[in-house]
């Protein structure tokens, strides 16, 4: 268990468009790039394990790929294997969110942030409970969403699910915009991202970026 005092202020952000990580969710990755098997060999040799990921935020008259949102998440290497050419299938399991202060310039490969983790200390708590989830209703709007993009899930799994593992597997897994699973990430609470993911696949079933041309 990691308490706030064992939360660094620099980290190592990896940016990837659409990945989403929430805390005590877990996110597997394939680790390839050299300057990312770099940032996973680098983290393995400190007591945390954390890596922080960050979605990149494209801002105008800034070089491609530069900008970063300003909230992550930062996540803990708890499962790691390698391959016989080198490259690494790891997992994250979500520790706490955090706030990017500024990048730090440096010899590395791959990008640090000085981080504050303030206003994030529930993160660090036990899993949230949703009073207000109505799960029956939830579950059919679910259903009309797979149903619309003809995706199979296991029904059993989902409905035994406790609100927090339903809520934010969906949030990390369903193929929403960059922008949208920013949303979700700062959501203040589990019903507050309950209720913005309801929003979300409400929004795709009425046709999401058509309804936006019209």
């Amino acid at each position: 268990m990691i308490k706030p005092t064992d939360l660094p202020e620099t980290i190592a952000v990896f940016p990837l468009p659409g990945a989403l990580l929430l805390p005590r969710s877990r996110l597997p990755l394939h680790i390839f790039e050299p300057r990312y098997l770099q940032m996973l060999e680098d983290a393995l040799k400190t007591p945390e394990r954390l890596i922080g990921m960050v979605q990149p935020n494209e801002v105008p008259g800034r070089e491609a790929g530069t900008g970063l949102y300003t909230i992550g998440c930062a996540g803990r290497l708890t499962q790691f294997s390698e391959t016989e050419d080198g490259r690494y299938l790891v997992t994250l399991t979500g520790v706490s969110r955090f706030r990017v202060l500024r990048e730090v310039e440096g010899f590395t490969p791959y990008r640090r942030c000085d981080v504050s983790w303030d206003g994030f200390g529930r993160d660090l708590g036990e899993t949230e409970e949703d009073q207000g989830f109505d799960r029956p209703g939830f579950l059919r709007l679910l259903e009309r969403f797979f149903s619309a993009q003809k995706l199979s899930t296991d029904w059993d799994t989902l409905k035994e699910a406790e609100d927090e593992l339903l809520v934010n597997s969906l949030s990390m897994l369903l193929d929403f915009d960059p922008e949208d699973k920013q949303a979700l990430l700062e959501a203040p609470s589990l019903p507050t991202r309950r209720e913005t993911l309801v929003t979300l696949i409400e929004f795709a079933l009425r046709g999401g970026a058509e309804e936006r041309l019209q």
